[in-house]
């Protein structure tokens, strides 16, 4: 072999060598683009689930602060129906014991 042809030969592999080193940094590009498009799709998918949960949060929250009135209010018209018919029972033993105290015993 002459050195025209092993100087060709050497020229063949070092071209063959940039080319799959060229294609090699364009696959690395793209795999880059791919993970930051995939690395912004997740941002974006965090970003709106975040709004949806602060919503249903806020939503959540202000459920339990009317669920927390309405006992509350229920709570005191108990407690305001205990009393008056506490008053009432009262005036009706009251009452009972007057009635029987006019009774005339034999």
């Amino acid at each position: 072999m002459t050195f025209e042809e092993r100087f060709g030969g050497i020229e063949h592999v070092i071209a063959a060598r940039d080319e799959e080193r060229r294609k090699e940094r364009e696959e690395d590009r793209q795999l880059w683009r791919d993970t930051q498009r995939q690395i912004n799709e997740t941002n974006a998918a965090i970003a709106a689930f975040t709004l949806k949960t602060d919503d249903a949060i806020a939503r959540t929250n202000a459920a339990i602060d009317r669920t927390n009135a309405a006992i509350r209010d229920e709570t005191e018209r108990a407690k305001a129906a205990e009393d008056e018919l506490r008053t009432r029972i009262a005036s009706l033993v009251s009452a009972m014991g007057e009635f029987f105290s006019r009774i005339p015993t034999k």
